[in-house]
């Protein structure tokens, strides 16, 4: 069952609740449309992991990265490659190692040569608010996802103290 987001806020939380299990040598992929709240997500889970500046959407600069003291995260969006060539000429494979966390919003735009997620997040428009669709792609995805998933349901996590549907 989809995990609901009725505002920003939760979609924040919901990035909190990942930062348990991001590891090095994991991938993320987000989906959804424009403004489903993939960076805000991204946001989240920054600021869960200790970053405190700015967290810019990589739209423009394509890659956002971050030196944290356990790991290295980068976080793509490929929302502007028009082709799937500009992935294979971009250099952006040379990231995906067992040493950085890779975050990639727009991995469609990729196409197939990308590596595939551990974790896959769907944020869709919903009634109200949005909708987060996790599935876990690999063994350590799932080992993520059941951390992501614990967080979120604890009684001093989001879910219970934020009154956010979590079923």
């Amino acid at each position: 069952m989809p995990l609901t987001l009725p505002d920003e806020a939760a979609t924040l939380r919901l990035g909190d609740a990942c930062a348990p299990g991001a590891a090095g040598g994991l991938v993320l992929h987000l989906r959804g449309e424009l403004g489903a709240g993939k960076t805000t997500l991204v946001r989240g889970l920054l600021r869960a992991l200790g970053v405190q500046g700015r967290v810019k959407s990589p739209t423009y600069t394509l890659v956002e990265p971050y030196d944290l003291s356990r790991l290295y995260l980068y976080h793509f969006d490929f929302y502007r490659f028009k082709d799937k060539s500009e992935w294979l000429n971009s250099g952006f494979q040379e990231h995906f190692g067992p040493e950085a966390l890779c975050v990639v919003e727009w991995p469609e735009k990729a196409g197939e040569a990308i590596a595939p997620p551990d974790l896959q997040i769907r944020l869709v428009y919903a009634a109200t608010g949005r909708a987060a669709q996790l599935e876990a792609r690999s063994p350590q995805g799932e080992a993520w996802l059941a951390a992501a998933l614990s967080r979120w349901r604890s009684p001093s996590g989001s879910c219970r103290s934020h009154s956010i549907s979590c079923a």
